[in-house]
């Protein structure tokens, strides 16, 4: 069983942090890392990637013409994570939970951090990242990051996050560690719910990729019916209203959706287009997660007995099963539950007429 002692954090200085795997974002986190004053490895998925990134110091294959901190250290996941107390774990969610289970024979210390970087959930059952994480280390070992963070605008540019975990300390250290490297960095205790949101924005950018071309109105309407059925999702799980509106939620899509670079809203133009969903990634270059989430999101919907219509024809789009036609005449007629009002006692102005009649 893994140790569950409460994570103790050092000064910024001499503090170690590790970044497992060398996508995009997690080399943009790494070398945001180090250049905050973070003494911080980014570990490649093999030897030879690894050492073509030292050779060069750039990252050729996923962030082309950004070179490298010198204080950047580049090794392979062999290396393991002894002596590391933050842990950043950049990989997709397909395949995490190995990765996750492995973490104490990589030498994972009893008092370090391990935060996730994912945007889905981990298949076969559809988990959050860091309900796995919980259930080894203890709620008060994990951290999760989201927030609207385009990789190589992150580092020319700058990018804002929400830093979340039930422990407090935890979470004002990342915040602390991404300020220092330029970062707005917000902070939570609601690491359900910063997930949640970054689940439902890659859904829904996706979804918008996939109906832009009939249209803005019907691209907006299939963010937002499937951004509204996450939603529900979400607070059925204890997520709350403010990470799905804030940073990590609606920031987050508007980044993802207008950016020409996002690899989710480049696959719905691509499924609209007929590309079926297992080339999309050869084509784009890189891992695509919403394809894999939304079949994972769809089930775990119905599984809590929540409606999700738009949600559940995206997944159909995506295995073949839903001719775009079809999926468009849904987006377009689908009426969604009714609002929730509030009751109790009326505003200002229903007092000041209901005074005067």
């Amino acid at each position: 069983m893994a140790d569950r002692s409460r994570p103790h954090f050092s000064r910024t200085g001499n503090r170690r942090a590790v970044v497992v795997g060398a996508g995009s974002f997690g080399t943009a986190v790494a070398a945001l890392l180090a250049k905050g004053g973070v003494r911080t490895t980014l570990q490649a998925r093999t030897v030879e990637q690894a050492q073509r990134i030292v050779e060069a110091r750039e990252n050729a294959a996923y962030l082309p013409g950004i070179r490298l901190p010198d204080e950047l250290q580049i090794d392979n996941v062999d290396a393991g994570l002894r002596g590391f107390d933050l842990v950043f774990l950049a990989v997709p969610s397909r395949g995490l939970d190995e990765v996750i289970a492995a973490l104490p024979q990589r030498g994972l210390s009893g008092r370090a951090a391990v935060i996730t970087l994912a945007k889905g959930l981990v298949p076969p059952e559809g988990r959050l990242p860091s309900a796995l994480l919980r259930e080894l280390l203890g709620a008060e070992r994990v951290g999760v990051v989201g927030g609207p963070a385009h990789a190589r605008e992150m580092i020319t540019e700058g990018a804002a996050f929400v830093a979340a975990s039930e422990n407090g300390e935890l979470a004002a250290t990342l915040a602390r560690v991404f300020t220092g490297a330029g970062i707005v960095c917000e902070q939570s205790n609601d690491p359900t719910g910063v997930e949640l949101a970054g689940a439902a924005k890659n859904a829904a950018a996706l979804a918008s990729g996939a109906t832009e071309a009939q249209g803005l109105n019907a691209a907006g309407a299939a963010a937002g019916h499937i951004f509204a059925e996450v939603w529900r999702y979400a607070e059925a799980q204890g997520g709350r209203a403010e990470s799905m509106i804030g940073l990590a939620g609606t920031g987050d899509l508007v980044a993802t959706a207008l950016a020409p670079g996002s690899r989710n809203r480049r696959a719905g133009e691509l499924l609209a287009a007929g590309v079926p969903a297992d080339q999309i990634p050869i084509q784009i270059g890189q891992a695509v997660e919403s394809l894999d989430l939304v079949p994972l999101l769809a089930r775990a919907l119905e599984r809590s007995g929540l409606d999700a219509p738009v949600t559940s024809g995206l997944a159909r789009l995506i295995s073949g099963d839903l001719p775009l036609t079809d999926w468009v005449a849904l987006v377009r007629t689908t009426v969604p539950p009714r609002a929730r009002f509030r009751s109790g006692r009326p505003g200002f102005w229903a007092r000041l007429r209901a005074r005067w009649r």
